[in-house]
Protein backbone atom coordinates (compact mmCIF):
# COMPACT_ATOMS: atom_id res chain seq x y z
CA UNK A 1 0.00 0.00 0.00
CA UNK A 2 1.37 3.42 -0.88
CA UNK A 3 0.45 6.92 0.13
CA UNK A 4 -1.10 9.58 -2.05
CA UNK A 5 2.00 11.80 -2.22
CA UNK A 6 1.56 12.14 -5.99
CA UNK A 7 1.26 15.54 -7.66
CA UNK A 8 -2.20 17.07 -7.55
CA UNK A 9 -3.99 20.12 -8.92
CA UNK A 10 -2.39 23.06 -7.04
CA UNK A 11 -5.63 25.04 -7.36
CA UNK A 12 -7.35 22.41 -5.19
CA UNK A 13 -4.53 21.91 -2.67
CA UNK A 14 -3.61 23.73 0.54
CA UNK A 15 -0.26 23.21 2.27
CA UNK A 16 0.91 24.02 5.78
CA UNK A 17 4.34 23.56 7.32
CA UNK A 18 4.87 22.46 10.91
CA UNK A 19 8.04 22.03 12.95
CA UNK A 20 8.54 18.91 15.08
CA UNK A 21 11.00 18.89 17.99
CA UNK A 22 11.67 15.26 18.92
CA UNK A 23 11.35 14.76 22.66
CA UNK A 24 13.11 12.07 24.71
CA UNK A 25 9.85 10.27 25.56
CA UNK A 26 9.10 9.80 21.84
CA UNK A 27 12.15 7.60 21.29
CA UNK A 28 12.64 3.89 21.81
CA UNK A 29 15.52 1.89 23.32
CA UNK A 30 17.54 2.46 20.12
CA UNK A 31 17.24 6.22 20.52
CA UNK A 32 15.03 6.71 17.46
CA UNK A 33 11.44 7.88 17.26
CA UNK A 34 9.08 5.00 17.98
CA UNK A 35 7.06 4.25 14.85
CA UNK A 36 3.66 4.94 16.45
CA UNK A 37 4.62 8.53 17.22
CA UNK A 38 4.50 9.44 13.53
CA UNK A 39 0.69 9.28 13.72
CA UNK A 40 0.89 11.73 16.63
CA UNK A 41 3.07 13.99 14.46
CA UNK A 42 0.45 13.75 11.70
CA UNK A 43 -2.19 14.91 14.17
CA UNK A 44 0.01 17.83 15.25
CA UNK A 45 0.33 18.71 11.57
CA UNK A 46 -3.45 18.59 11.02
CA UNK A 47 -3.95 20.86 14.01
CA UNK A 48 -1.35 23.33 12.66
CA UNK A 49 -3.11 23.17 9.28
CA UNK A 50 -6.46 23.89 10.98
CA UNK A 51 -5.04 26.92 12.81
CA UNK A 52 -3.52 28.28 9.61
CA UNK A 53 -6.63 27.81 7.47
CA UNK A 54 -9.38 28.41 10.03
CA UNK A 55 -10.83 24.89 10.25
CA UNK A 56 -9.84 23.39 13.60
CA UNK A 57 -11.36 20.35 15.28
CA UNK A 58 -13.15 22.78 17.58
CA UNK A 59 -14.78 24.38 14.51
CA UNK A 60 -15.92 20.96 13.28
CA UNK A 61 -17.32 20.12 16.72
CA UNK A 62 -19.03 23.53 17.00
CA UNK A 63 -21.00 22.63 13.86
CA UNK A 64 -22.16 19.36 15.44
CA UNK A 65 -19.76 17.00 13.69
CA UNK A 66 -16.89 14.73 14.53
CA UNK A 67 -14.21 13.73 12.04
CA UNK A 68 -12.76 10.32 12.86
CA UNK A 69 -9.88 8.84 10.92
CA UNK A 70 -10.96 5.84 8.86
CA UNK A 71 -7.63 5.21 7.12
CA UNK A 72 -4.01 5.97 7.89
CA UNK A 73 -0.87 5.03 6.00
CA UNK A 74 2.69 5.56 7.21
CA UNK A 75 5.89 4.79 5.28
CA UNK A 76 9.13 5.11 7.25
CA UNK A 77 12.17 6.12 5.20
CA UNK A 78 14.83 7.44 7.62
CA UNK A 79 14.85 7.67 11.42
CA UNK A 80 14.42 10.77 13.51
CA UNK A 81 16.30 10.95 16.82
CA UNK A 82 15.95 12.68 20.16
CA UNK A 83 16.74 16.37 19.77
CA UNK A 84 16.07 16.50 16.04
CA UNK A 85 14.06 19.42 14.72
CA UNK A 86 12.17 18.08 11.73
CA UNK A 87 9.93 19.87 9.26
CA UNK A 88 6.58 18.51 8.15
CA UNK A 89 4.51 19.50 5.15
CA UNK A 90 0.79 18.83 5.45
CA UNK A 91 -1.22 18.86 2.24
CA UNK A 92 -5.00 18.88 1.99
CA UNK A 93 -6.35 18.06 -1.44
CA UNK A 94 -9.95 19.04 -2.09
CA UNK A 95 -12.36 16.38 -3.28
CA UNK A 96 -16.09 16.26 -3.87
CA UNK A 97 -16.73 13.49 -1.33
CA UNK A 98 -17.65 14.02 2.32
CA UNK A 99 -14.15 13.30 3.56
CA UNK A 100 -10.86 15.02 4.27
CA UNK A 101 -7.63 13.52 2.94
CA UNK A 102 -4.29 14.79 4.20
CA UNK A 103 -0.84 13.85 2.92
CA UNK A 104 2.28 14.30 5.03
CA UNK A 105 5.99 14.50 4.35
CA UNK A 106 8.36 14.71 7.30
CA UNK A 107 11.92 15.82 6.60
CA UNK A 108 15.05 15.15 8.65
CA UNK A 109 16.99 18.19 9.90
CA UNK A 110 19.22 17.97 6.80
CA UNK A 111 16.22 17.93 4.43
CA UNK A 112 15.94 14.24 3.55
CA UNK A 113 12.57 12.47 3.66
CA UNK A 114 12.11 10.65 6.96
CA UNK A 115 8.47 9.63 6.58
CA UNK A 116 5.52 9.98 4.24
CA UNK A 117 1.92 9.18 4.95
CA UNK A 118 -1.74 10.00 4.59
CA UNK A 119 -4.92 10.01 6.61
CA UNK A 120 -8.56 10.00 5.58
CA UNK A 121 -11.31 11.37 7.80
CA UNK A 122 -15.07 11.28 7.41
CA UNK A 123 -17.75 13.45 9.02
CA UNK A 124 -20.15 12.06 11.62
CA UNK A 125 -23.14 14.07 12.81
CA UNK A 126 -24.12 14.32 16.48
CA UNK A 127 -26.09 11.08 16.18
CA UNK A 128 -23.10 9.20 14.76
CA UNK A 129 -24.41 9.09 11.21
CA UNK A 130 -21.80 9.47 8.48
CA UNK A 131 -22.37 12.44 6.17
CA UNK A 132 -22.99 11.41 2.56
CA UNK A 133 -22.28 14.92 1.27
CA UNK A 134 -19.85 17.53 2.58
CA UNK A 135 -21.48 19.44 5.45
CA UNK A 136 -22.49 23.03 4.60
CA UNK A 137 -19.83 24.52 6.89
CA UNK A 138 -17.13 22.59 4.98
CA UNK A 139 -18.47 23.84 1.63
CA UNK A 140 -18.40 27.41 3.00
CA UNK A 141 -14.86 26.93 4.36
CA UNK A 142 -13.69 25.70 0.95
CA UNK A 143 -15.09 28.86 -0.63
CA UNK A 144 -13.42 31.07 2.00
CA UNK A 145 -9.97 29.55 1.39
CA UNK A 146 -10.32 29.59 -2.40
CA UNK A 147 -10.78 25.88 -3.09
CA UNK A 148 -14.23 26.45 -4.56
CA UNK A 149 -15.79 29.31 -6.44
CA UNK A 150 -18.41 31.22 -4.54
Amino acid sequence: MTTRNAPSDPARTLTATHEIRVRFNETDAMGIVWHGNYLVYFEEGREAFGRQYGISYLDVMAHGYGSPIVKSVVEHKLPLKYGDIARMEVRYTDCDAAKAVFDYTIYTPDGRVACIGSTTQVFLDSEGQMALYPPDFIVEWKKRVGLRKG
